[in-house]
């Protein structure tokens, strides 16, 4: 009894430490990566030529590093294939991996580079977080060994992994995380783990959870991680190629973070030639800042303040009942000739906005899309449709969408709608977008002429409406509410 009236004061002492130390806000950051490639190669090069390779990325990241730390950062995102980018087969990019253990052995590389056998990468990546005072999270690949007593081991006796990692202010290793959801050309160089790995930490600004790229778009571990582990804010490696009109990295992720109510840390590979830049820091309420360029190939360094608990922010919106308001009113007027288009080769019914403003409802299956509307001014050389899509999409993926979309076509040829589109003349003065959703995971979208977003414009309503507040600032591309049934997929 003693000892213990002794130790509680200690621990009272404790406890208030940690939360002095603890902050409602803290400052994030993400680095779009230029990423210098390999020599594209059958053959696997020496692992001599493979560090240097990731050595000249990793200086580029080092400097994004320091400059992010100085700017007051906590924390920063590199994207996916920032270090050895692409261009592999299984064989060719094994000298790049490295064995990752499990942060549970508390390990600092930067201080014990051979605990665990050659680690450069690991040793340096700890180092620039030690270094620097900042959480540095990272894209790398991890091998591990196995044999004939694993019978799910490959013929060439390992596992190959897409790999996040974690470096804590002390350089310790604390998170690894292997992609679960592999893109179809991952496949040829990566194994997926047998089973998908929920990874979070805790920071005195929050607990974060992290996953990768094409991830974002399955239950498990994306929606695992925030509906059920409570994470205050994903971390997002990606290496992101851009499909207008709904899959373009700066609106999805802005509107994955709005569905989820979380923030979002998206940092994505920059290579125009492969359509890929879009990189964001996002809070529930929206694009806390965000970069979208395929003018230059330059890398691109992003900072922005986020609640560090974004469910108890004021600022967060209140949860939505996605189908409440499209279900509670009949149809509007439906038009005389809809007609299907394809978006990503889904076959979407349309009705085209003929008038400069007013009431349409689109269906498919048990989707019914209600739109009620007002141009600033309506233009004969644009045309507007509302689309609804209800089915399984089986492209580069297969995953069921419910989708509801005021969308501007590429020409006034209706058959061009669907058709990816950049630019528009036509604002809006006022649009309200819902949907008799059947699933609770939808994502609100809003995207400007020449692929900008929309942060501050517009609002979800509690019942599900998708509305804007003033005169859209900029022309219209599309409207969405993108939603995923992921029980059907």
């Amino acid at each position: 009894m003693l000892l213990s009236q002794a130790v509680l004061p200690a621990v009272v002492f404790a406890l208030a430490a940690l939360q002095a130390l603890a902050s409602n806000t803290f400052m994030a950051a993400v680095y779009e990566h230029a990423v210098i490639l390999p020599d594209p190669t059958d053959q696997p090069v020496s692992p001599s030529d493979a560090l240097a390779l990731m050595n000249k990325n990793m200086d580029v990241l080092e400097g994004a590093i320091k400059e992010a730390a100085q700017q007051g950062a906590h924390i920063i995102v590199t994207p996916e294939d920032g270090i050895y980018g692409w261009r592999f087969t299984r064989e060719s990019i094994y000298p790049y991996l490295e064995d990752i253990p499990d942060p549970v052995v508390n390990w600092i590389p930067c201080t014990d580079p051979s605990r665990f056998g050659p680690a450069p990468v690991q040793e340096r990546l700890s180092c620039m977080a030690r270094n620097n005072s900042i959480y540095v999270v990272a894209n790398i690949g991890d091998k591990k060994q196995c044999d004939s007593s694993d019978p799910s081991c490959p013929k060439d006796g390992r596992y190959q992994y897409n790999t996040d990692v974690v470096f804590d202010t002390q350089g310790k290793l604390v998170a690894r995380y292997h992609k679960y959801n592999l893109f179809e050309v991952e496949s040829k160089q990566f194994n997926y783990p047998k089973e998908p790995e929920a990874v979070t930490f805790e920071t005195p600004f929050g607990k974060f959870g992290i996953f990768t790229c094409f991830d974002i778009l399955f239950y498990e571990p994306a929606v695992v991680l925030v509906s059920k582990m409570q994470v205050d804010t994903v971390l997002f490696p990606t290496a992101w190629m851009n499909v207008l009109p709904f899959l373009t990295a700066i609106e999805f992720h802005s509107a994955w973070a709005m569905g989820m109510r979380v923030n979002v840390l998206a940092a994505n590979t920059h290579n125009t030639s492969m359509e890929m830049t879009g990189s964001g820091i996002y809070a529930p309420a929206g694009a806390r800042t965000y970069s979208y360029n395929m003018k230059t190939e330059d890398g691109h360094l992003l900072i922005a303040e986020l609640d560090a608990h974004p469910r108890l922010s004021p600022a967060t919106p209140p949860a939505v009942s996605w189908n409440s308001y499209a279900l509670s009113v009949e149809r509007f007027s439906q038009n005389d000739h809809e007609f299907t288009g394809i978006i990503f080769e889904d076959p979407f019914t349309f009705t085209e906005l003929t008038k400069p403003g007013g009431n349409l409802t689109v269906c498919q299956k048990d989707l019914c899309c209600h739109l009620t509307y007002n141009m600033a001014e309506k233009r004969d050389d644009e045309v507007y449709v509302l689309g609804a899509f209800d089915d399984l999409h089986v492209i580069e993926g297969q995953y069921y969408l419910q989708i509801c979309t005021l969308l501007k076509c590429p020409s006034t040829n209706l058959s061009t709608c669907g058709q990816p589109v950049e630019t528009a003349q036509t604002k809006f003065e006022m649009f309200s977008l819902s949907g008799t959703f059947g699933t609770s995971y939808v994502f609100p979208e809003v995207l400007y002429s020449g692929v900008q977003l929309a942060p501050g414009e517009f609002e979800v309503l509690s019942d599900g409406r998708l509305i804007n507040r003033n005169t859209t600032s900029k022309p219209v591309l599309s409207v969405t509410l993108f939603g995923r049934w992921y029980e059907k997929d």
